[in-house]
């Protein structure tokens, strides 16, 4: 197991900490350490905005409606 340091957080913040861990029953430590694991397997937006990215890439485009196509003369040219 590894050990994390945070410096410089403002004390109502650990203030607010420690007072959601003791509403949850557990030390300061255990709660953070359950904030942060749960908060690591939370998929990025990144992630869900690359897939949509992707699968946008496979989806062939729609034509345009009718009125907006060129019409086609009689020899062929538009």
């Amino acid at each position: 197991m590894g050990t994390l340091t945070i410096r410089k957080l403002d004390t109502g913040t650990i203030a607010r900490l420690k007072a959601r861990a003791r509403l949850r029953g557990r030390s300061l430590e255990s709660d953070l350490r359950a904030l942060l694991a749960q908060s690591s397997r939370q998929p990025l937006i990144l992630d869900a905005l690359a897939e949509a990215d992707r699968i946008a890439a496979m989806t062939p485009r729609a034509r345009p409606p009718a009125e907006e196509r060129p019409l086609l003369c009689a020899g062929g040219e538009t």
